[in-house]
């Protein structure tokens, strides 16, 4: 191959990469919106068929509905306990909402320490040289292994989208005051900013796009707000909720309690930055000891060493 078809291809193979860095997340930010909307009308197409559900009932209570299949997993949670809400609720917390999550997550909790168990006895049969006591501390760790394992990776989703929450949702309460005050209500004001925050966090903006559908459908707006403080489980937006809550509980302003909500969020996140450049001197202590010092004391004292020994 001749230097010139080398270059030729190479620069071709570089245009391709750069097209490429370029047309996937145009893709992936369309189809994050995609998802978005597609979330929010399921959820009001669930709400509506919920509400024509309850109307029937209340017209006919010798009519069932057996088509409405999230009703029934919830007659059936409430039979099992209190251990299937907790559940449902940290599965919602990590943003899995379909009815047949919390099935699937016992089912992983108890067949993943079966298969572990197998796998590892699998692979100790062609290992002759371990004891039996270490055989059976190593399959106990497998099983155990297992079992905390989904929880663990539900917790870790759970901490992902509460820190991209509450990294995003000071600017989204912003623009939501600003809409407030200039005449908006705040079931548009919420609808419109959830499509404006999609493109910087397609989390919250699932979470305030299913929490306009609620306020839209939902004939009782607390509910709607307790619903949405719940998802979200903690940090800004659950005082969002809760604050909601409470101004529709006693009466209070809506944009007075967003503007006291928003100078808080201001002052936190001061704080937090604050907090984080007071931190990172000692964070950097053991890296410059490490990588900085060495081949600093390298190249002062290197040429000193290499005179002498010349």
């Amino acid at each position: 191959m001749s230097n010139e078809t080398a270059i030729i291809v190479i620069s071709g193979l570089f245009a391709f990469l750069s097209f490429v860095g370029i047309v996937i997340p145009l893709l992936s930010r369309a189809e994050k919106k995609d998802r978005h909307k597609t979330l929010i009308q399921d959820r009001r197409q669930s709400l509506y068929q919920e509400t024509i559900a309850e109307t029937k009932s209340k017209k006919s209570p010798t009519e069932t509905n057996t088509s409405n299949n999230i009703a029934t997993f919830f007659r059936v949670e409430q039979m099992i306990g209190s251990t299937a809400t907790n559940i449902r609720k940290k599965l919602s917390n990590a943003g899995y909402r379909s009815p047949k999550a919390p099935l699937t997550y016992m089912m992983c909790k108890m067949g993943l320490p079966i298969l572990f168990v197998l796998l590892g006895m699998l692979f100790m049969s062609k290992v002759e040289e371990l004891e039996s006591g270490m055989k059976l501390l190593i399959l106990l760790s497998l099983a155990g292994a297992g079992w905390f394992l989904p929880g663990v990776m539900v917790k870790n989703q759970v901490d992902k989208r509460q820190e991209e929450i509450n990294l995003s949702f000071p600017d989204a309460l912003d623009m939501i005051l600003i809409c407030v005050q200039g005449g908006i209500s705040i079931e548009q004001a919420i609808s419109r900013i959830s499509d404006e925050i999609s493109e910087q966090s397609s989390i919250l903006a699932e979470e305030l796009g299913l929490l306009s559908a609620e306020l839209g459908l939902l004939s009782d707006r607390k509910q709607a707000f307790t619903d949405f403080a719940e998802r979200v489980g903690g940090g800004a937006a659950k005082s969002f909720g809760t604050a909601m809550v409470q101004a529709e509980k006693y009466g209070t302003s809506i944009s007075q309690a967003i503007r006291v909500m928003a100078d808080e969020l201001r002052e936190i996140r001061m704080s937090n930055a604050e907090e984080k450049a007071a931190s990172l001197p000692p964070k950097l202590t053991v890296p410059m000891i490490l990588f900085f010092l060495p081949p600093l004391f390298v190249a002062i004292l290197g040429p000193a060493f290499l005179q002498i020994g010349g």
